[in-house]
């Protein structure tokens, strides 16, 4: 399955955002297979934190001056965050950029990561460390959806909660790209959501 995936992921062409001026990060997808079922790996971020503290996101962070470029971001906060070494990331390629609701620009890049390695989290930025079936997002059980009015559109995002984690917001979309592209879930993002449409597949 992670080969389909991988294929697709690198036959994306992602959406660039134009925002000129704005403070850029990367932030890494971690994508491991555990007995050919396929898990993404989130983190739990610190209440301590100024910004998205308490919320579930994927590790990253703030380009620093001295990377070469967003993915080196994004392997590099991981490796802070949560102990992962960017030589053990295959890094297949990058979705859709987004602005969060910080102004900043996060360009997230899709990773296979062993299913066993020694997560050694930050504590003083990660809570916790977690991992969820990607066929959870596959059959799409969100708990709400919000809508989100961005770049001239509206943007229907699905909130979902797994093992008392909420996954929502740019997180959640970041997810839902990743499941239409890499596992083709048809996930509606566009569209006002229908519970009925998934009784009729």
């Amino acid at each position: 399955m992670l080969d389909v995936m991988r294929m697709r992921v690198q036959g994306h062409r992602p959406r660039e955002v134009e925002a000129a001026g704005l403070p850029e990060a990367g932030v890494l997808i971690p994508v491991t297979c555990v007995h050919d079922q396929p898990e993404i790996i989130l983190t739990l971020r610190s209440k301590r934190l100024s910004t998205h503290s308490g919320e579930v996101a994927f590790p990253g962070g703030r380009r620093d001056p001295g990377d070469i470029d967003l993915c080196q971001t994004a392997l590099r906060e991981t490796h802070e965050e949560i102990g992962l070494p960017p030589e053990r990331v295959e890094v297949i390629g990058p979705m859709n950029s987004l602005v969060s609701r910080f102004g900043i620009k996060v360009t997230p890049y899709v990773g296979i990561v062993p299913d066993v390695f020694e997560l050694q989290p930050n504590r003083f930025e990660i809570e916790e460390v977690f991992r969820v079936p990607v066929s959870f997002f596959m059959e799409d059980q969100r708990e709400m959806t919000h809508r989100i009015d961005y770049e001239g559109r509206s943007w229907y995002v699905p909130s979902y909660r797994y093992n008392g984690f909420k996954i929502w917001g740019l997180t959640a979309l970041m997810l839902a790209e990743l499941m239409n592209v890499g596992f083709q879930a048809n996930i509606p993002l566009t569209t006002p959501y229908d519970p009925d449409r998934k009784q009729e597949q």
